[in-house]
């Protein structure tokens, strides 16, 4: 995998966002940040979340990672763009997070930084980043279909 990831969150995901792309330089990873570049209670998550699943979409070697009060909008918001599989997690059972990656072939995670602690936000992010795609053949045809919709 790339060592590069893409980064957006709205105002709600952006104390989170700031902290994690902290974590992912110092692990050694090149971090593009599509905002929000700083704190407005006002700003839409649709307006950064939108260009990082374009950026995530046009590079498949590249992975995503979004952030919001729960993550439910900009997991719809990215998975509008073609080529996106993004995946929500708030919390409680890691699996979903590994199955997102093992079955759906996953490139964005929405987090939802009201439900997440910084900790359990970085175990679920290490897992998601080390989690390869299974390849098996039920998988790959589902994602095709995915992608053809």
């Amino acid at each position: 995998m790339n060592k590069k990831i893409i980064l957006a969150a709205d105002h709600a995901g952006f104390e989170l966002k700031e902290e994690i792309k902290k974590f992912l330089i110092k692990e050694g990873f090149e971090v593009e940040d599509k905002g929000a570049h700083s704190y407005n209670a006002k700003d839409d998550y649709t307006d950064f979340v939108f260009e990082a699943a374009k950026k995530v979409s046009a590079d498949k070697n590249i992975r995503g990672i979004v952030f919001g009060a729960s993550g439910q909008g900009e997991a719809i918001a990215a998975n509008k763009v073609k080529g996106i599989r993004a995946a929500l997690y708030y919390g409680q059972n890691m699996e979903i997070v590994k199955l997102s990656r093992t079955h759906n072939n996953a490139n964005i995670l929405s987090l939802g930084a009201r439900f997440l602690k910084k900790e359990e936000a970085i175990k679920s992010i290490k897992l998601w980043l080390k989690t390869e795609f299974s390849n098996e053949e039920r998988h790959i045809r589902r994602v095709k279909k995915i992608s053809e919709i």
